[in-house]
């Protein structure tokens, strides 16, 4: 199936954009300008895959206090820029595209990771304005979808080699993004900067978890001297290990602290996401059916907390449960939820 097939079938592209026929420019690109929006960065979708299932219900219930209405999409792109370097040979399958979530607020493209980009066919592009400093949920996490959306509009791209990837904070929020959005990226780079699942990371709905689980491969890339992120790093594979994620790769930087990736730590990263192993499948099955039996199990005591008319406690359990198991505990966390705030 080609990439405008695999749009068109998320209902993500127009018949405008499919008509484009001028050949895209290729090179640096600077100052460059988007107008199409896709469903998968509207308001409503980022609070379904990026929150728990009930801090995204409290999210809702403080803009319908406050009198406004939920923005159908977070950003305006008639405001935004980005940068572009595209490689002037297109590999016979399509580029492949990697979307890069940046600590800093300009859009740049790292000039020494140009001739890796060539070798491997692959898009860098990136937002300006989507630093460390900005608004995660309501900016950076939608400009980076908005900008895949985008390219794969103009470019031909393989829908199979599409990756985010970010630094330091950066690297969070594309570890953020990759967790919510598998259906549109397969692999996360993560330079120098990581959370762990069920503690930074809600887990998001259950057939997102799942595509997860199974397709999506990360890669880890950090200084041997970044002692912080090196812990943080373990702590996050570890998550990975008991969410059932095993398509991971870690690349070590040599006598290096907390910096970008060099050219040739790119290549080997890049390498290293598009020839990972697949995941094993009645390995698989057996970790997911421990972790919903966990996650059932659990539930169960919230349950019987509320029929012994504890509810205090059985309020408690239910916010841990839904920190640590997000929307892998939906749609029975939410019943809960308002078993818990109806009268008797």
């Amino acid at each position: 199936m080609g990439w405008r097939s695999v749009l068109t079938g998320f209902g993500l592209i127009s018949s405008a954009l499919l008509a484009q026929t001028a050949a895209p420019p290729t090179g640096l690109l600077s100052d460059v300008s988007f107008q199409a929006y896709t469903p998968l960065s509207s308001s409503a979708q980022l609070m379904r895959r990026l929150l728990s299932p009930l801090n995204a219900q409290r999210l809702q219930q403080r803009v319908a206090d406050s009198g406004a209405a939920l923005r159908e999409q977070p950003i305006d792109l008639a405001r935004e820029h980005f940068a572009l370097y595209v490689p002037a040979q297109m590999p016979a399958n399509g580029y492949a595209l990697l979307v890069f979530v940046p600590p800093w607020n300009e859009a740049r493209v790292p000039g020494n990771w140009q001739a890796e980009l060539d070798a491997h066919g692959v898009i860098l592009v990136t937002a300006a304005n989507a630093g460390n400093d900005a608004d995660v949920l309501d900016r950076r996490e939608p400009l980076a979808l908005l900008a895949a959306f985008n390219v794969m509009a103009r470019y031909r791209v393989d829908a199979q080699r599409v990756y985010v990837g970010g630094f330091s904070g950066g690297a969070r929020v594309a570890q953020r993004v990759a967790l919510g959005y598998p259906d549109l990226f397969h692999g996360a780079l993560l330079d120098a900067g990581s959370d762990a699942i069920g503690e930074q990371l809600p887990p998001p709905p259950r057939d997102l978890l799942y595509r997860f689980q199974q397709d999506t491969r990360l890669v880890y890339l950090t200084g041997d001297e970044d002692a912080a992120r090196l812990e943080a790093d373990r702590r996050s594979r570890l998550s990975l290990k008991a969410w059932c994620v095993s398509r991971v790769a870690v690349l070590t930087l040599h006598r290096t602290s907390h910096a970008l990736a060099d050219a040739s730590a790119l290549s080997q990263a890049l390498g290293a996401l598009e020839h990972q192993p697949p995941a094993d499948p009645q390995a698989l099955e057996a970790c997911r059916s421990a972790l919903a039996a966990r996650v059932d199990a659990q539930l169960d005591q919230v349950q019987s907390l509320i029929r012994a008319g504890t509810l205090a406690p059985a309020r408690d359990q239910l916010v841990r449960i839904d920190a640590r198991y997000g929307g892998l505990a939906a749609p029975r966390s939410v019943a809960l939820a308002q078993a818990l705030s109806t009268p008797p």
